[in-house]
């Protein structure tokens, strides 16, 4: 059964995913873009294929190429659920910024603030001996803090949204390892982490969750100039 645990995982996601597609319909534009944008980022299992875990797949494409279906499965349906978790518990509309918004002198570093996890991820890839997961963490979470440093408007979604994923995440991952008890330990390389447990998910994943939530969830408006506001201001 472990075989099929990652896939299980990855598809439970996945219909998640599809339950707010089908019943957020002013939201399917947003999720829609986050998960294409994110799928890719499944073909990075490689940097962590073995060396923070090793997760059984279909075919063994895991263990025989680092690369696996899961994997891009899996960051399609969180690249979505990442973007829309906000607007899910705050009723809030996107306002197209004015072109004056653009040419304000925090913007002139705009495209750095956005490419900085990218940056920030190879810098710590390439100068330090670092296990890659924290270095995705470390990117992950000064990518937030980029972005609110040229979005302050954006500061809460950005916090909030980190928040809301980990929270999500927990609860999703309390669950797996109920159902799967022994995965965790025979499949993360504790060797090379921190070791440490809470309620059975590695700390590690819990880091995961809400650097990517602070990164992801304001990565749609931070890119197509848009602000938040609450339905009702926005309305009026």
């Amino acid at each position: 059964m472990q075989q099929y645990v990652w896939l299980i995982w990855s598809l439970l996601l996945l219909i998640i995913w599809g339950f707010f597609f089908i019943f957020k319909k002013n939201l399917r534009r947003e999720m829609l873009w986050a998960s294409l944008w994110t799928a890719p980022l499944g073909l990075t299992e490689p940097l962590f294929v073995p060396g923070y875990w090793n997760p059984p797949s279909l075919f063994n494409l895991a263990e025989k190429t680092g690369f696996d279906i899961e994997s891009i499965i899996f960051s399609f349906a969180i690249g979505g659920l990442v973007a829309i978790l906000y607007e899910i518990f705050f009723k809030t509309r996107h306002i197209k910024m004015g072109m004056e918004e653009h040419y304000h002198r925090r913007h002139r570093f705009h495209s750095l603030a956005v490419s900085s996890p990218l940056l920030i991820f190879v810098a710590l890839a390439v100068w330090t001996d670092w296990n890659h997961i924290y270095c995705a963490i470390v990117a992950m979470f000064l990518g937030g803090i980029a972005a609110i440093i040229c979005r302050p408007d954006l500061k809460k979604k950005v916090w909030v949204g980190g928040l809301l994923f980990l929270g999500f995440y927990f609860v999703f991952f309390v669950t797996l390892v109920a159902v799967f008890p022994d995965y965790v330990r025979s499949v993360w390389n504790f060797s090379q982490i921190s070791g440490i447990l809470i309620l059975g998910v590695p700390l590690e994943e819990l880091l995961f969750a809400f650097s990517l939530g602070m990164l992801w969830s304001s990565l749609y408006e931070h890119i197509h100039w848009y602000k938040l506001a609450d339905v009702h201001q926005a309305s009026g």
